[in-house]
């Protein structure tokens, strides 16, 4: 990983344009190619981001008309991140290595079981593929096939938030470049889900369901609600 703390400028191109005047900001470069610019608030969301894969190229301040240097990230789809460096404050790369992944808890990981061993609970006709499926940014916690043979992502949780309806678009977006699995539609599952959470679940696309977990675990399932 590559951290960059930098007075810049960033200008976008693509699907539409957008542009952030000089300030300072936290460029970060990860392994995988992914490259996000931060300000110092907000939260975890960057301020504008390239997803890998994608190519990045540094100009040199030297050969450039107005003495700056430049980075520019491009995309398969020809979309264009340009980091514009007027004073670079520090640079600083590191090796992090394998992550294990975020642990889930008991209970979390013993849902993710249950409906591992009885996917029908969550939708008819839906079959598992595997649990824990592997990707280049984490395994999607549940990959099926529904009646029609679609694959099926679903991502489960105890308590739904927005955060894991973001974590399962990259799942889905990830996935999509296998032209082996055909069209994928998600499902986020959760003990409950946020109203928040479940706006843009179906904003994205996505159905959601809520499942009680001690009717998993052997007690009267009849009163799922899927959405």
């Amino acid at each position: 990983m590559r951290l960059v703390i930098a007075r810049c400028s960033v200008d976008y191109a693509g699907r539409l344009d957008a542009h952030l005047p000089e300030a300072n900001r936290l460029i970060m470069v990860k392994a995988d190619g992914c490259v996000a610019v931060h300000a110092d608030g907000g939260a975890y969301k960057p301020l504008n981001w390239m997803n890998a894969p994608n190519t990045l190229v540094e100009t040199d301040a030297s050969v450039s008309d107005d003495g700056l240097a430049r980075w520019i990230v491009t995309s398969p789809k020809k979309e264009t991140l340009t980091i514009t460096l007027h004073e670079v404050l520090s640079d600083v790369s590191a090796e992090l290595g394998d992550d294990p992944g975020l642990q889930k808890d008991g209970v979390e990981a013993h849902l993710q079981q249950l409906l591992a061993d009885n996917p029908t609970t969550i939708e008819e006709g839906l079959r598992l593929v595997r649990r824990e499926y592997p990707t280049a940014i984490g395994p999607v916690d549940l990959l099926c096939r529904d009646h029609t043979d679609q694959v099926v992502a679903i991502e489960v949780k105890r308590r739904g938030e927005i955060d894991g309806v973001e974590q399962l678009a990259r799942y889905i977006e990830r996935l999509s470049m296998d032209s082996s699995l055909g069209e994928v539609r998600g499902v986020y599952v959760a003990q409950s889900i946020k109203p928040q959470a479940k706006v843009l679940a179906e904003s994205r696309g996505f159905t959601w369901v809520e499942v009680d977990y001690d009717e998993l675990r052997g007690m009267k399932s009849d009163d799922l609600k899927l959405f």
